[in-house]
C-alpha cells in the first residue's frame, strides 16, 4: 500500500496543470495515467492543428513556443513532455485505475499496469482529469463493429485511391475529410444536420465548402445512416434510401466521458446533460474530497471546456484543498 495526499487520475494538460498548482501550495501529488503524458493528444490525427493559440495552452507559467500561432499535435506533445520533465512531476504511466473505494475520509485506489501488475494506494484527495477521448459515441446500427469501421482517424495516406465514407459533420469529421481528400481518397460525408455545423473551426470551413462546391468531396446533409456493410453504407438522405460504396468508414460523431467510472465512486450525473455534480468555485464533486478537472466537467457538451479554460481548474482545486488543510 502506498499513501498519498493527492492522487490525480490522468496526465493530460488539465491533470498536469492541477499537479503544478498543487506543487505551488507545497503538495506533491501522484499522477496515474493509463497511457503516457498527454495521451489523448497523442491519439489525435497526425497533422492536427489546435483551435487555441499556443499561449492559451500554457500551464505552470511555462511558455509554449510554436512556429505558428496555432500549434500542431507534435508541438503540443513536446511541450507537455517538457513541462512534466522540467518540473519532475511524479507520473505512473501505463497504469490504469480500475477501482476507487471510499473508506471513511480516505480513498482506496486499485490499479493495473499494461503488463498486468497491480498496485494499491490510499489517498486523502482525488482529482479526476480523465477527459473523454477514450469513449467514442456510437451510431448503434448494424455493421458498426466491422473491421473497416473506425471511430478514430489518425493518418490519411493508407486510404489513397480508396472510397471512404465519413459520418459526421463537426470538427473531427471535417478535419479527417480534408486530410483524406488531400491524400487522394474518394470521400463521401454523411451528416444528419441540414447545414454546416456552427462549431466547425472558422479557418477551415471555407476550404471545406470550396471542395464540396467543386465536387472534390461528396457532401450529403439530412443523412441518417441505417447500416454499414462490408462494401457499402446504407443511408436515408432527404427521406430516400441511398447506397454509398465504401471501402472504409470513419464514424466521427464525437466522444463522451466514462460516466460509469464516476458513478461507481458515488458522483451524481445529470441525466440530460451528462454533467457530473460539482461546485464550480472549487471543482469538488458531491463526494467530499473528490474533484474533477478538464473536459470531463462538461458532460456531453465537450465544446464547452477546452485546454484553454480547463487548465484553470487546477488552481481552484489547489486553493480548496489548501483551505481544507488549514481548517482541520
Amino acid at each position: 500500500m502506498q499513501k498519498e495526499e493527492v492522487i490525480i487520475i490522468g496526465a493530460g494538460p488539465c491533470g498536469l496543470s492541477a499537479a503544478l498548482k498543487l506543487r505551488e501550495k507545497g503538495i506533491d501529488p501522484l499522477l496515474i495515467e493509463k497511457g503516457n503524458v498527454a495521451n489523448a493528444i497523442y491519439h489525435y490525427p497526425t497533422h492536427q492543428m489546435f483551435f487555441s493559440s499556443s499561449e492559451k495552452l500554457e500551464i505552470g507559467d511555462i511558455p509554449f513556443i510554436s512556429e505558428r500561432q496555432k500549434p500542431v499535435r507534435n508541438e503540443a506533445l513536446t511541450y507537455y513532455r517538457t513541462v512534466a520533465k522540467r518540473n519532475e512531476l511524479r507520473i505512473n504511466n501505463y497504469e490504469r485505475v480500475t477501482k476507487i473505494e471510499p473508506e471513511g475520509d480516505q480513498f482506496h485506489i486499485h490499479s493495473e499496469t499494461s503488463i498486468g501488475e497491480t498496485s494499491y494506494y490510499v489517498a486523502d484527495h482525488i482529482i479526476i482529469a480523465t477527459g473523454y477521448y477514450d469513449h467514442p459515441n456510437k451510431l448503434g446500427i448494424k455493421g458498426e463493429e466491422l473491421p473497416h469501421v473506425s471511430h478514430y482517424f489518425k493518418e490519411a495516406h493508407p486510404f489513397f485511391n480508396k472510397k471512404v465514407t465519413v459520418i459526421g459533420g463537426k470538427n473531427s469529421a471535417v478535419d479527417a475529410t480534408l486530410e483524406l481528400e488531400k491524400a487522394g481518397a474518394d470521400v463521401t460525408v454523411l451528416y444528419r444536420g441540414l447545414d454546416y455545423s456552427p462549431s466547425v473551426k472558422p479557418w477551415i470551413l471555407p476550404l471545406f465548402e470550396s471542395l464540396v462546391r467543386h465536387k472534390k468531396i461528396n457532401m450529403y446533409f439530412n443523412a441518417n445512416v441505417i447500416e454499414i456493410r462490408p462494401k457499402d453504407v446504407l443511408a436515408v438522405i432527404d427521406g430516400k434510401e441511398q447506397v454509398i460504396e465504401s471501402d472504409y468508414v470513419f464514424a466521427m460523431i464525437g466522444y463522451h466521458p466514462n460516466q460509469n467510472f464516476l458513478k461507481n465512486i458515488g458522483i451524481d450525473i445529470d441525466y440530460e446533460t451528462g454533467r457530473p455534480m460539482f461546485d464550480r468555485h472549487t471543482m469538488e464533486t458531491n463526494v467530499p474530497n473528490v474533484y474533477i478537472a478538464g473536459v470531463i466537467a462538461a458532460g456531453y457538451n465537450n465544446n464547452e471546456i477546452f485546454i484553454e479554460n480547463g487548465r484553470h481548474h487546477g488552481e481552484l482545486i489547489a486553493e480548496h484543498i489548501t483551505l481544507k488543510k488549514k481548517n482541520r
